[in-house]
């Protein structure tokens, strides 16, 4: 079974298969999330925000983070971000564990959360769990109401 827990330092060695194979795939967030953690740019360590692992064993197969969503400024809004899962972990029901994780940490901050994905795969997975498409010409593809936010102290 693989578990879902917070990521609180990301090595490059961890790191390093997810990013192969998201390049392999032709995709660049993995790459993006690498670069903004080694800059410190990105530490998902504020309020309404978390990385989450997806380990199978020691090795980590999957991530994905939630952060307040930087581009449309608006308050209660959150953005999932550089979700991914290894191929050799998919169809195990990770993705959907994760994404489920994600927003039942963002019920304390976030009313919406947005997303951008750049494949019909990926769009699918995401409309299978409830997240519907956006025009193609804004800075997120996918949105789903949570409810009202309720602040933690």
């Amino acid at each position: 079974m693989i578990e879902l827990r917070p990521i609180r330092a990301l090595s490059a060695d961890a790191l390093d298969p997810l990013l192969a194979a998201s390049i392999a795939e032709g995709l660049r967030f993995v790459a993006r999330l690498a670069h903004e953690w080694a800059a410190g740019a990105a530490r998902f360590d504020g309020p309404g925000e978390v990385l989450l692992g997806g380990y199978d064993r020691a090795a980590l197969v999957a991530v994905g983070g939630l952060t307040p969503d930087p581009y449309g400024g608006a308050p209660g809004v959150g953005r999932l971000r550089h979700l991914y899962v290894l191929p050799a972990a998919r169809r195990r029901g990770v993705g959907r564990r994760l994404v489920r994780a994600l927003e039942a940490a963002a019920a304390g901050h976030y009313r919406v959360l947005v997303l951008r994905t750049d494949t019909a795969a990926a769009a699918g997975f995401f409309e299978a769990l409830g997240y519907e498409p956006l025009p193609l010409d804004g800075t997120a593809t996918h949105r789903r109401e949570l409810g009202p936010a309720t602040p933690t102290v």
